[in-house]
């Protein structure tokens, strides 16, 4: 694989990396003392312009969050803590919507540079609200409201420096330790991406439910459906990976983004927990009263010879299976933006998504919403979609409860970027890795309607998991 093509706009900072960190710094004490430092409490944001987009963000020490979408052009980092939140149980995003808002009251935004960027925070979130993550440092708390104490912007080759603080603050002590950030980060923002590792064996662990497992389970689903206890049901397989060398997130980080840039590629690390997902579907993006939510399902494969892509694609078109699937849940993202919207357009869609080991029927749909809905709201009502869990919703997460071997924690859960305005965007985690060391537990599903086979079903998941495993055999 050659160097990532993003890396081409780091020029800039290959000039003059010394200079650009000197001049970043300076303007940082010309507009520190902009901030209500000692005048306020709540939060205050410093947003101050970087010279250059880019594609990836560099690794630094401590917690850290990552979201790049090669396509779009638009990367939101986030390192340190600010300000952080937990919540678990079925009123999770409400108490996480109350502390967002008060947040939101008190947020103070300077940008003296003019960039048109502001502050932001991450959203996080389980499969399930009641999911057990507990006190394990290796694992992600079940909801997540994090305010980063450093942000990076970019966005069409704009790009810019947020730097958040609680107040009231002491100007002496903040200058310091933000000093000592920028000293860490700006030279890192100078280098090239990352070259891949030559690929490396993964030795396969296990496979959880193992092939026979997975055949009763589609069949005890299939059964169900038969008896209208459900119209649709996503049952998920875990599977461990041995690598030769411990996992590089930086350069997984870059090799996802080469091999999908059309997936929105997602990398969190707190405390022990390293959580990485490379998907491409989009829970939904609102902006002020504008809402798009994505509806992608039904699934085939791809191949390497032209002509029998294009014929597996025609047939994806036209397979009533597949279809049927693709129809649960578009009418239940329409049912969901129905109850917080003035007016929703017809659904534009089925397209094809083409992926590069698998492509999917996807429909995109738009409405005007209420007033005072928010990302949190959005959630609440889309959280999770058929095409991850099943329809209807409830009957299919207490099945799932029930049958499934293993909770799933944030694979098939939503993460994504929250503005001051607490409006945003969310992705449905997909495609997914939970990593420690030498050892990643990967993550796929496939939805269950009427007519599905066991081991199509069964075949599809392999497709999908290859995504991350070819990825981490460069990282």
């Amino acid at each position: 694989m050659s160097q990532h093509p993003m890396s081409l706009l780091y020029d800039p900072f290959m000039l003059a990396p010394l200079k650009i960190l000197e001049q970043i710094k300076a303007r940082l004490r010309e507009t520190l003392g902009i901030l209500p430092l000692g005048e306020a409490e709540g939060f205050g944001s410093l947003i101050l312009e970087l010279p250059c987009g880019f594609g990836l963000a560099p690794d630094l020490p401590g917690p850290r969050f990552h979201f790049a979408h090669s396509h779009r052009g638009d990367l939101r980092a986030g390192y340190g803590v600010a300000g952080e939140w937990i919540a678990q149980g079925p009123g999770r995003l409400q108490r996480l919507r109350a502390v967002a808002r008060a947040v939101a009251a008190r947020w103070h935004q300077v940008d003296p540079d003019e960039t048109g960027f502001s502050g932001f925070a991450m959203l996080g979130l389980a499969a399930a609200p009641n999911e057990s993550c507990g006190t394990d440092p290796a694992a992600l708390p079940n909801a997540l409201f994090w305010l980063p104490e450093l942000g990076l912007c970019s966005h069409g080759g704009q790009a810019a420096l947020v730097l958040t603080t609680a107040l009231p603050a002491r100007a002496d002590g903040l200058l310091a330790r933000w000093e000592a950030r920028l000293d860490q980060l700006l030279p890192l923002l100078g280098l090239p991406a990352l070259d891949p590792l030559t690929p490396a064996h993964l030795e396969p662990g296990d496979s959880e439910p193992d092939a026979r497992t997975w055949c009763h389970l589609v069949a005890a689903a299939l059964e169900e459906i038969d008896r209208a206890r459900f119209q649709k049901v996503v049952v998920c397989r875990r599977l461990s990976l041995r690598g030769q060398r411990r996992f590089d997130l930086t350069r997984l980080n870059a090799a996802l983004s080469y091999l999908f840039p059309s997936c929105q590629v997602v990398s969190i690390r707190r405390e022990r927990a390293n959580f990485v997902a490379a998907t491409p579907e989009r829970l939904f993006t609102q902006r002020h009263n504008r809402v798009e939510a994505d509806a992608i399902a039904g699934t085939a494969r791809r191949a390497e010879d032209a002509d029998r892509d294009a014929e597996i694609t025609r047939g994806l078109r036209t397979c009533e299976k597949n279809l049927r699937e693709h129809r649960v849940v578009v009418e239940a993202v329409t049912d969901a933006l129905s109850q917080c919207s003035h007016r929703l357009d017809p659904p534009d869609g089925p397209r094809i998504l083409q992926l590069n080991n698998a492509q999917h029927l996807w429909s995109v749909l738009r409405g005007e919403l209420h007033p005072d809905v928010d990302v949190f709201r959005l959630a609440e009502l889309l959280h999770p979609t058929p095409a991850t869990n099943g329809q209807p919703r409830q009957a299919a997460r207490n099945w799932l409860r029930r049958t499934e071997p293993f909770e799933r924690g944030w694979y098939t859960g939503a993460a994504g970027i929250v503005e001051p305005d607490l409006t945003g965007e969310l992705w449905v985690l997909l495609r997914c890795a939970q990593i420690s060391d030498r050892i990643a537990e990967l993550y796929a599903g496939a939805g269950i309607v009427a007519g599905s086979d066991p081991m199509s079903e069964w075949h599809e998941t392999e497709h999908k998991l290859a995504a991350m495993s070819t990825a981490l055999q460069f990282a």
